[in-house]
């Protein structure tokens, strides 16, 4: 599943060509979805304009000229894809393709989803904060206000792992495996670590890393594993600077470690971590 920076990713691309655009139509091709379209879905959207597209954890948020916001999840295989202008998408795209949105300038954006866990749904900036997908989200670790404080005060009290409790969408929004595993390894904690230890110049350290991981897998376009895509249909290249994630058996890219990335399995989940370095 796409996890913040891949979502991040989608949105600037989007952004270039949707934002400040006419939706002139919307081509619904499937309506059954993770969840089913509103049944007005197409004519709510045809004639209104784009006027910023943001991100709430791992969803988009396309806010409408007539306070309307069009909410979108990628779930586990899901693209949005923009072709070039005058010519329809991939053979391979089209087969999975269940939304298409046409700007006024000529601009095509379609939405593929093979296995349909994705999502798209209407709403108003007024009921957006209280939608049954957003409300419970924890804070943005991307915001200014997000640090070692902040996230102390998520982590108290709990006595799960903290590998489990930053994969927690009520502790902390948009993080996800790959993520998770990277900045505890830049911070140095275990993934075994009970979460309510994690507090002063520990927490410090690992919002600092939360914030330094995101920022990176952003600026290489997020990690690229089977579905994901950009917004222009090229790949994420985070995938080549992972530190642990899927290095099983190597050696820890700590300098002066010495350490072998492990694996186990929490809650289902892989986690690679250094057993040396990680405490």
């Amino acid at each position: 599943m796409p996890e913040l920076p891949e979502v991040e990713t989608v949105r600037r691309g989007l952004a270039a060509v949707m934002a400040g655009r006419t939706l002139s139509r919307v081509e619904v091709r499937r309506g059954d979805l993770r969840r089913p379209l509103p049944a007005d879905f197409a004519a709510r959207l045809e004639g209104r304009a784009v006027v910023a597209i943001d991100r709430r954890a791992k969803y988009l948020l396309f806010r409408l000229d007539d306070g309307g916001v069009l909410l979108a999840h990628l779930g586990m295989s899901g693209r949005m894809v923009v072709s070039p202008r005058g010519a329809n998408a991939p053979v391979e795209e089209a087969r999975h393709e269940h939304i298409v949105f046409f700007t006024g300038d000529g601009a095509r954006i379609g939405f593929s989803d093979p296995r349909r866990f994705g999502l798209m749904d209407l709403t108003t900036v007024a009921a957006l904060e209280d939608h049954p997908l957003l409300r419970h989200l924890g804070p943005e670790p991307l915001d200014a206000a997000f640090d070692g404080a902040a996230l102390g005060v998520r982590l108290a009290g709990k006595r799960t792992p903290i590998k489990a409790a930053l994969l927690d969408q009520r502790v902390v929004a948009g993080l996800g495996n790959i993520y998770v595993c990277e900045a505890l390894h830049v911070a140095g904690l275990s993934p075994r670590r009970s979460a309510l230890t994690v507090q002063g110049l520990r927490a410090d350290r690992l919002a600092t890393a939360i914030h330094g991981v995101l920022d990176d897998a952003i600026a290489a376009g997020g990690s690229s594993l089977r579905d994901y895509v950009t917004a222009t249909g090229g790949l994420g290249y985070f995938q080549f600077s992972w530190r642990v994630y899927g290095r099983e058996g190597d050696p820890c890219r700590d300098e002066g470690c010495g350490g072998t990335v492990s694996r186990l399995v929490q809650s289902g989940r892989s986690t690679f971590y250094c057993s040396r370095c990680q405490r």
